[in-house]
């Protein structure tokens, strides 16, 4: 007989079914005992009157596998308003060791760490696993758009032999004894790819050895990176990450509903222009000294409020980043070559997307690295010798994203197995 999925079980009211799942949860009456059985669509209640099947449930701890075979009747107060009577329990493992926590209550009753230690069986519980439904649907979201759009999906390595893409620190490992790094971004490479494709994006994870101990960062995430070729400038870019974020949220909505609706997501919208504001104006309205080169984590919450207050909008980008904040191989502004063609995208107060316009001309790149050993860029640079368009791109941390939206308070609530100063396991 084919397995029946929990939420399919409301249209096979007085048939003979099977289903197959975790036991979620016992409740053991004096004349009759209820089985709570979840797979991953939702939860079907068993109604266990049978001694014999009654004695063997007594045995079977919550999170045990079984399979029941039974006749599907309705009920108005039984999940989906349909249960199964007269059943045959099969168990197909031995009884489950009980977790550290209740995974049948509503919330679960631990700490973070706790949850993090045991991340296998706490992510079964649906408010977990809700944020990582939503992940997946945002990252459909990003493709889709982008598909839509004419970008390639390209895959870049993540071990590289040069340490040198950004300022951040990089993790050092053995390549069959020559040195090599864990990729910190695919940059050079999506860059690479706008003089074969034009348009590209990739869904991969990057490597940051920075020593954060803090609720936004993280050792490993997920980036959604974007690059695309013959633009004008910077604001060509903010433009696609417009319909980037909004297929994003609408992807969310329509492809992860039921966990929208569990998590009680105050869902954004994106509106058809994100407001904007110059890094200098910024900076003067947050009451920051003038030569500070970057935004800190209380001004953006501050811009975040005003774009609400002043716009309605959660999203506001702020432009013009300092040059020496931003990669050598960003585009410095005309007229102002202090500052950049470059920008951030603050959601809800906090920087979610970093972008801009890059270099694209071969002597460019050679004033930008100075005095620098070109040879260590090799590989780079000799794209730009070959003739490269003006490009630009971005990259959406995806983690962060999510932990926006749902209102998580760490990053790490919404990460699958989270990398960070202490954590490499599980």
């Amino acid at each position: 007989m084919s397995r029946v999925l929990a939420a399919e079980l409301s249209t096979r009211d007085g048939e003979t079914v099977r289903l197959a799942g975790w036991v979620h949860r016992r409740r053991l009456l004096k004349s009759v005992a209820f089985l709570i059985l979840r797979d991953a669509t939702g939860l079907a209640q068993v109604v266990v009157t049978d001694p014999d099947a009654r004695a063997l449930l007594e045995t079977l701890g919550e999170e045990t596998v079984v399979a029941v075979t039974g006749q599907a009747k309705a009920n108005d107060v039984a999940p989906g308003g349909v249960e199964v009577v007269d059943p045959t329990i099969t168990p197909l493992t031995e009884p489950a060791e009980q977790p550290p926590f209740d995974l049948y209550r509503p919330e679960l009753a631990a700490a973070l760490p706790t949850l993090l230690d045991h991340a296998p069986v706490a992510l079964r519980h649906p408010r977990l696993r809700a944020a990582h439904e939503i992940a997946a649907a945002a990252v459909a979201g990003f493709r889709s758009t982008l598909d839509g759009k004419r970008f390639v999906e390209v895959h870049t390595p993540k071990i590289v032999a040069s340490a040198t893409e950004s300022g951040a620190n990089v993790f050092a490992i053995d390549y069959f004894g020559r040195s090599a790094y864990l990729a910190q971004s695919p940059q050079f490479y999506k860059q690479m790819m706008v003089g074969v494709f034009e348009r590209v994006y990739e869904v991969g994870p990057v490597f940051r050895a920075e020593p954060h101990d803090t609720a936004r960062h993280l050792a490993q995430y997920t980036s959604l990176d974007a690059e695309l070729g013959f633009i004008e400038d910077h604001y060509d870019v903010m433009r696609v990450l417009r319909d980037v974020v909004a297929g994003m949220v609408d992807a969310v909505v329509r492809r992860a509903g039921p966990a929208v609706e569990l998590l009680a997501v105050d869902v954004p919208e994106v509106p058809a222009e994100i407001p904007s504001v110059h890094f200098a104006d910024a900076m003067a309205m947050v009451g920051g000294p003038a030569d500070e080169p970057d935004l800190a984590p209380a001004h953006e919450r501050w811009l975040g409020d005003w774009a609400r207050r002043e716009h309605g909008s959660d999203f506001v980008f702020v432009t013009g980043y300092p040059m020496v904040k931003r990669p050598f191989y960003t585009h410095p502004e005309p007229g102002r070559p202090g500052y950049s063609n470059s920008f951030d995208l603050i959601f809800r107060g906090l920087e979610l997307v970093t972008g801009g316009q890059r270099l694209h001309r071969f002597s460019d790149y050679v004033a930008a690295l100075g005095g620098a050993d070109l040879s260590q860029y090799s590989g780079y640079l000799d794209t730009f010798r070959h003739g490269m368009p003006p490009h630009g791109g971005f990259a959406i941390g995806l983690e962060r994203f999510v932990a926006r939206l749902t209102g998580a308070a760490n990053v790490r609530e919404v990460t699958l197995f989270p990398r960070d100063l202490n954590r490499l396991t599980p």
